[in-house]
């Protein structure tokens, strides 16, 4: 099942999804917020273009496809960004294995050792 390339939102976009907050060559992916159901680069990007707090996606909604990879637009499930080792499961593009650290913004981590 194919899934449609989502909309990018965010500040200083470049084509990989980095933005004006994170820009190295492994910020390249986008969260689709709980809160509002878009896809941005970053919470910073989502605070400065939203008027409204950023939610958390429930630990309950893990088959959600809320991730995309920025180099191949492959839209990966909460679980399965949560489990990839920070590597696209369709392309094999690295991630930031630092994003690790701000799972918690994003989405709730029910004690699983990150926190936000």
């Amino acid at each position: 099942m194919s899934t449609p390339t989502p909309t990018i939102h965010g500040l200083s976009l470049t084509p990989l999804t980095q933005c004006a907050h994170w820009h190295s060559p492994l910020d390249i992916i986008a969260i689709k917020h709980f809160c509002c159901n878009k896809f941005y680069a970053c919470i910073s990007c989502h605070d400065a273009c939203e008027t409204h707090p950023s939610g958390v996606w429930p630990s309950d909604q893990r088959r959600e496809r809320a991730v995309v990879c920025g180099a191949c637009r492959h839209v990966l499930t909460i679980d399965e960004y949560l489990a990839c080792g920070s590597k696209c499961t369709a392309c094999g593009s690295g991630f930031n294995p630092g994003c690790k650290g701000h799972w918690g913004l994003y989405f709730e981590m029910d004690g699983e050792g990150v926190k936000g």
